[in-house]
């Protein structure tokens, strides 16, 4: 049986915090006999990074991996073992590089933790950055994969998860600038030749920012064209590439924090609307195979016969190719809006319980959210838990609202075909 986000949050406060206040002094312990016998630190070759929970999290790191490949770093990560795919959009990171935890029972994950425990030191790891804001699991394994250079994000005096005295680089975490320049902090902390209190004392040009695009197999573009053009056929649908346009709808969105989700009926309702002003073009409704009940219930809602339930219809190897057949995508803050971001796929995501001012994705996308006084609610110093039980955040966004950033983002795509 499958350990839910709550069980998750549950174990890494109960256990998490003991662990953290035992271990601390143990690792603070061994730096300072290792720093007694051996020499000083060098600038880092072998680079983990540590990102269990979040996919999204895989593709707005990347501008950060980069710039530490650049400095010469060969790069490792360490990944939910069903998050992995997330890695493979990019390969920024070689496979074999790519140490996973199965989260799947407490017998996997105990058995795949320390598995990885071992393979860190067998690999001679010298920096790990621990990209996690909300888990004490993270900080106990960035302690113990014998790194010597260990930087992630620290409390100093603010409110926030008291996750020990494991790093040997503290980094404040701004709540006021974008993931990604957080994320890029981070390698400045671990290539930085002087320790900074805190770290880090830099400023982050918005041109730091550059995602690199998806290499597209040219075989794969033309399976999953084919797979919808024959989907349409079968249902009744006369769809040719290139000439209607093909617009994605996502409804869903993760376990881990359902209020992110618009109502299954408004993803109806803006189907229907999406079909009454462009009534030849085909919509996808998107999502993997366990979201296959949820989407058809959108669909049958919206009872538009050019809108067809495509949940399950590709892997996840095969979205950068549907993305690049695709116009336009909504969905709802989640995965799907970072992975798109490595194609020139035109997006509109919906936020309410988090702000894209931090978790926005960086490809071509325009962001609605309500600006509620309440929101967002989930932070760092949160565990990303809120007590909200009506996401009047997600209500407040109104159909014609979304309409109208599809059709900018429409004409947009029109006129980038048109160059």
């Amino acid at each position: 049986m499958a350990i839910s986000v709550n069980t998750m949050r549950a174990i890494d406060h109960w256990v998490g915090v003991p662990l953290c206040a035992l271990i601390s002094p143990v690792v603070a312990l061994i730096d300072t006999v290792k720093n007694a016998f051996t020499p000083g630190l060098q600038t880092p070759k072998k680079l983990l990074f540590i990102e269990l929970s979040e996919m999204g999290s895989a593709i707005l790191v990347d501008p950060a991996m980069r710039n530490a490949q650049a400095r010469g770093a060969e790069l490792y990560f360490l990944i939910f073992k069903s998050n992995r795919a997330s890695l493979t959009l990019l390969n920024t990171v070689k496979p074999e590089n790519v140490f996973t935890i199965d989260s799947s029972s407490i017998g996997g994950l105990l058995r795949d933790t320390l598995s990885f425990l071992v393979l860190a030191r067998r690999h001679r790891i010298d920096t790990v950055i621990d990209l996690e804001l909300f888990s004490r699991f993270t900080a106990i394994l960035t302690g113990l994969c014998g790194a010597r250079r260990r930087v992630g994000y620290h409390i100093f005096h603010g409110e926030g998860l008291w996750r020990g005295f494991m790093l040997t680089r503290k980094v404040h975490y701004n709540p006021h600038i974008h993931i990604t320049k957080n994320f890029l902090s981070l390698i400045h902390a671990a290539f930085a030749k002087e320790i900074e209190v805190p770290f880090s004392k830099i400023q982050i040009p918005d041109s730091e920012v550059q995602l690199e695009q998806a290499v597209i197999n040219p075989i794969a573009l033309d399976t999953v064209r084919t797979r919808i053009e024959k989907l349409a056929k079968d249902s009744g649908i006369a769809f040719t590439p290139g000439k209607e346009r093909l617009i994605l709808i996502n409804p869903n969105a993760s376990d881990l924090l359902p209020q992110r989700r618009w109502a299954q009926q408004r993803f109806s309702e803006l189907i229907q609307a999406i079909h009454q002003r462009y009534p030849q073009d085909l919509i996808l409704i998107t999502g993997s195979p366990a979201e296959m009940n949820y989407v058809e219930k959108v669909r049958a809602v919206a009872n538009v016969k050019n809108a067809l339930n495509f949940a399950g219809q590709v892997s996840f190897a095969e979205l950068p190719p549907l993305y690049t057949l695709s116009d336009v995508m909504v969905t709802n803050d989640s995965g799907p809006g970072h992975f798109s971001a490595v194609t020139p796929l035109r997006t509109v995501v919906l936020f309410g319980p988090e702000t894209p001012a931090l978790y926005g994705s960086i490809g071509n996308s325009i962001a609605i959210t309500a600006n509620l006084a309440c929101s967002p609610c989930v932070s760092a110093a949160n565990h990303r838990k809120t007590p909200c039980q009506d996401n009047v955040c997600m209500q407040a966004i109104t159909v014609p609202q979304v309409l109208e950033k599809v059709t900018l983002q429409l004409d947009a795509a029109d006129q980038a075909k048109s160059r």
